[in-house]
């Protein structure tokens, strides 16, 4: 025990430059489009849901379309559409929030967070290199993410979060298309195109 606390908790350069290369290997690229599962497990709950989603990021804008809601960011509004319910909330995005941004996962290290190589391990057919990020701030609301980062590509395989209330959301990249043709027009919400839908703006 002894001997676990101290390395989980410390600025590993290994990791660091792992994590650097996967970082600009998508900030490298324009626009991109993803494909993920997710699968929500809580063992102490005994409750497993999975459900498929799709991120497309451009920038500083992103897209992410879930079954049962749209998050439309474009640098500086965020659109959160509930098609079952027919509204759509508008707020200003705060950059400096604490949230984790899907659009910019490959820098959630940068910022709050120590890090620890683990080890090189087989996820999803593909050698990995698997990775621990530990928020400094003890009431974080994610006590770890655990990432795999394709060993040769350094593209993301997967990350997991962890959650203080027994929680795990794994997140795995099914498909995955660099340089991706968006226009800008597709991260923004236009309520003309949704009839009936109403518009709940929070900003």
């Amino acid at each position: 025990l002894l001997v676990v606390i101290p390395a989980s908790a410390q600025y590993d350069p290994k990791a660091l430059e792992i994590l650097d290369a996967m970082s600009e290997k998508y900030k490298s690229i324009p626009a991109f489009e993803a494909n993920f599962a997710v699968t929500m497990t809580n063992d102490v709950e005994k409750v497993k849901e999975e459900f498929k989603g799709k991120l497309t990021v451009k920038g500083d804008k992103f897209r992410m379309v879930l079954p049962e809601q749209e998050v439309i960011n474009n640098g500086a509004t965020v659109w959160t559409y509930l098609p079952d319910a027919k509204e759509v909330n508008i707020d200003n995005y705060d950059a400096t929030s604490d949230d984790v941004n899907p659009s910019k996962i490959y820098e959630l290290y940068k910022k709050n967070f120590k890090y620890l190589y683990l080890q090189d391990k087989v996820e999803g057919g593909v050698m990995c290199e698997e990775i621990d990020l530990v928020p400094e701030k003890k009431d974080a609301q994610f006590f770890k993410v655990k990432m795999f980062i394709n060993k040769k590509t350094k593209n993301i395989q997967s990350w997991t979060m962890f959650d203080k209330g027994g929680s795990r959301y794994k997140y795995s990249i099914t498909k995955f298309t660099p340089n991706a043709s968006i226009g800008d027009a597709y991260f923004s919400f236009d309520p003309t195109k949704y009839p009936g839908v109403e518009v709940i703006d929070l900003r």
